[in-house]
């Protein structure tokens, strides 16, 4: 019998004004980790979802074969029924259910038209002890975090008898501790038999845990690396992906640090729904004119929370503070009222909350501020076309025209565009959240250069990461959060890794203190 599972041959798949697809070939080994990488746009997703029977047979050209057979997959029953099946990064469970439901959501236990609960209860508890999920089976999903989530999907792929498993940026939205714990399961899986896809932007991760990687770039098959060679470390990876080497991982920026522009002072906010629990606490933070600072923290820190409940107490109840722009004291009861003061805040869920999606590019880089083309309530909509152009052209969004509907980007261009909104409205603040959070190197490249230009034109800029080498190689100083406060900020000459995770580990650490 053949050793590979998969044969994907001379894929081609094309959309209106579009190939996303141009004679792709992946050939996929039984019982491997097999990653699929490359830049947004690269056809990553699209090739994924020809094999998973969401773009059905028909819709493209080529060839697949499985276990040695041809596979025409007419919807994604039929190629769940051959053993294949597809996570996708935005997880498809139903919060309202429990777990036991949503793992056997249209695959019931049962018969006759009735499901078997204590049976259902039963199958699941074994599932969930495979992946390592230990919840009570009839808990809501809603209840449990988003590692617990992925491992949910997971078990309900292990009930549907899995033996190819597609992971799409599974790793995304997880916390370090919730990741590497995926990643062993993923081994502990590739030991029992089950194959798997991932992809992922996290090379690091790509290369601790993948046996081989394929790299797409602009749609095309570029090369198949053995990762068990030894000779594959991330700078190689990357000249695949971006067709030359990135020597530096930031664009070179001599900052010109300016006035102060920015001040938060002695921040306090409670949660929203639940009283008396205290998310910020005493919170002081500082920007100046041409100034990129960073905030780190674990999850949980205070981070978000203290960014949204800034920008007009979008988040939270607000007890206590001073906010200042340009050494004057301002109150921002809402969102309007922080756009008019000049403060942007770049969400870190940028298709949930940073974007419509059923829009065009046009209607989403003008929302946040529709008087800029607007005359007496009316948009004028060749303003628009030509401001939304202007944006699309300096950002570099790659897509032919500023009607294109937004879902329909890649990442890094959906990010692209939030930014161009938050920057349509001229800030002098702009707040970035997770801002490179599920796109490329190359995409982070760019994206890390539009925040130079930012702050070489005397803006200030605030950035929230999880990534610590991100905010050490992008950021003048940094501040480190722990449990709602401040507990200490470094300049760019002393931030090391070590020293800032210091930090945010610490929370004895009086706010405001400069760590020596």
């Amino acid at each position: 019998m053949d050793d590979h599972i998969l044969d994907m041959r001379a894929i081609g798949k094309e959309f209106p004004g579009v190939k996303a697809l141009d004679h792709v070939d992946l050939r996929v080994r039984r019982g491997e980790i097999h990653a699929l990488i490359g830049e947004n746009g690269a056809g990553k997703s699209t090739l994924m979802k020809v094999l998973s029977g969401v773009y059905p047979h028909g819709s493209y050209t080529g060839e697949i074969v499985v276990d040695g057979r041809p596979a025409a997959f007419k919807d994604i029953r039929q190629s769940e029924a051959a053993g294949i099946v597809i996570i996708h990064q935005e997880l498809a469970l139903v919060p309202q259910l429990s777990i036991a439901e949503n793992i056997f959501l249209g695959n019931e236990r049962g018969g006759r038209g009735l499901v078997d609960w204590r049976e259902t209860n039963r199958q699941a508890m074994r599932l969930m002890a495979a992946v390592g999920l230990v919840e009570d089976p009839e808990a809501p999903v809603s209840g449990i975090g988003v590692g617990k989530q992925q491992l949910v999907e997971i078990a309900k792929a292990l009930s549907k008898e899995v033996r190819l498993l597609i992971l799409d940026e599974p790793t995304a939205a997880l916390n370090e501790a919730d990741s590497a714990g995926l990643l062993a399961l993923l081994r502990a899986l590739r030991d029992q038999g089950i194959t798997s896809i991932l992809i992922s932007h996290k090379l690091n991760e790509v290369t601790a845990v993948a046996d081989r990687i394929t790299i797409l770039r602009d749609g095309r098959t570029i090369e198949t690396l053995d990762a068990g060679s030894g000779a594959v470390d991330e700078d190689r990876i990357i000249k695949g992906m971006v067709g030359r080497d990135l020597d530096h991982r930031f664009p070179p920026r001599e900052p010109e640090i300016g006035e102060l522009l920015f001040e938060v002072e002695g921040w306090t906010v409670d949660h929203p729904t639940v009283a008396g629990r205290r998310v910020v606490k005493d919170a002081s933070v500082t920007v100046r004119r041409g100034e990129i600072v960073g905030i780190a923290g674990l999850m949980g820190a205070g981070r978000t929370e203290l960014a949204m409940s800034v920008f007009g107490r979008s988040y939270g109840s607000y007890v206590g503070g001073e906010v200042r722009m340009n050494g004057r004291a301002l109150r921002l009861r809402t969102v309007s009222e922080a756009i008019d003061a000049g403060i942007a805040y770049v969400t870190e869920d940028r298709k949930q909350f940073g974007l419509l999606l059923d829009e065009d590019i046009r209607r989403n880089t003008t929302l946040a501020a529709l008087r800029r083309v607007s005359k007496r309530g009316v948009i004028d909509l060749d303003r628009e076309v030509v401001e939304s152009e202007r944006l699309r052209e300096r950002l570099r969004v790659k897509t032919p025209t500023v009607f294109q509907k937004t879902g329909n980007l890649s990442g890094g261009n959906q990010q692209k565009v939030v930014l161009g909104k938050w920057i349509f409205t001229e800030p002098e603040l702009l707040i970035l959240d997770e801002p490179t959070r599920g796109i490329d190197v190359g995409a982070k490249y760019e994206i890390y250069g539009i925040v130079h230009q930012l702050a070489a034109e005397g803006r200030g800029v605030l950035v929230i990461s999880s990534e610590l080498p991100e905010l050490l190689g992008l950021c003048d100083r940094v501040y480190a959060m722990n449990q709602g406060r401040v507990t200490g900020e470094l300049p760019r000459r002393e931030a090391t890794q070590e020293a800032v995770m210091r930090l945010m580990t610490d929370s004895a650490t009086p706010a405001g203190t400069v760590a020596p």
